[in-house]
């Protein structure tokens, strides 16, 4: 599958990251300059991400991002000013046409996974769309999900893992996910950074704890994924939405340069 001047799922690590949502231009510049140098250095192939709105939150009164239109406006002067492609997430269909004007990869969240409309809508866009596993779904579940897409008129599908419902507040990893997806012959991504939250834990916010995110990003690679993403913050303490499981951007580069090297010796 190409995108821009890079193949995913071939023999470079890919790797989808950014802030949570767009708080400001200066922090996705510092986080779209930080991590573009760290992913040329390492030789991987990188995608800007980050959120205009961010529907799901825990309390009315939670930081959502900027809103479609300006949201799109800043994601696309990082796509101009740092030549890089991008992935963001919708949540309505209306949103899939103006989005891909700016996005390469539409994201579609877990919770809205099996939204028909959506997936239609996105599908219909031409532009490669990356479906996130709900936490209430069984991998081979996703198959379902494919055929719907696919049924559109897309083939150009990316199937992520984001950890699976544990109990209430937490979740749990089932790398067995990995090559059971894989099985439906697209690139499968793990997102180390959502795969750590704590649902609700914080009362009116969702914990996290962003320790654990290194180690689960490596057993993904040696589990066979194509592609990881992260959420990615030059202060985490400090951001919006997701604090407590984003990865901070001084950290980045040396859990890349890991993964990278587990990445290689599964696909060697």
């Amino acid at each position: 599958m190409k995108l821009k001047n890079f193949e995913i799922g071939k023999d470079k690590l890919t790797i989808l990251a950014g802030p949570c949502a767009a708080e400001s231009m200066d922090i996705l510049r510092r986080t779209a300059e930080g991590l573009k140098k760290a992913c040329e250095e390492l030789d991987i192939n990188y995608v800007f991400k980050s959120s205009f709105d961010k529907a799901n939150r825990t309390s009315i009164t939670s930081y959502r991002g900027p809103g479609l239109e300006k949201g799109l406006e800043m994601l696309s002067q990082i796509k101009k000013e740092f030549d890089l492609p991008i992935v963001t997430d919708i949540h309505t269909p209306d949103q899939a046409a103006p989005v891909a004007e700016v996005a390469d990869i539409i994201q579609i969240p877990a919770f809205l996974c099996r939204q028909t409309d959506l997936l239609v809508a996105a599908a219909k866009t031409g532009k490669i769309v990356n479906i996130k596993k709900g936490q209430f779904l069984a991998p081979q579940q996703m198959k379902a999900l494919v055929k719907k897409v696919e049924d559109s008129g897309n083939n150009q599908i990316m199937l992520t893992d984001r950890g699976t419902t544990f109990g209430y507040g937490n979740l749990v990893v089932d790398f067995r996910a990995i090559p059971i997806m894989k099985e439906f012959g697209y690139p499968v991504v793990f997102d180390a950074t959502h795969s750590v939250q704590m649902p609700g834990s914080n009362g009116d916010s969702t914990g996290g704890d962003r320790r654990f995110v290194p180690t689960l990003a490596k057993c993904a690679m040696a589990a066979g994924a194509e592609v990881l993403f992260f959420e990615v913050h030059p202060e985490p303490d400090k951001a919006l939405c997701d604090g407590p499981n984003m990865l901070a951007l001084s950290d980045a580069k040396e859990v890349f340069k890991k993964c990278k090297e587990i990445f290689e010796v599964v696909r060697a």
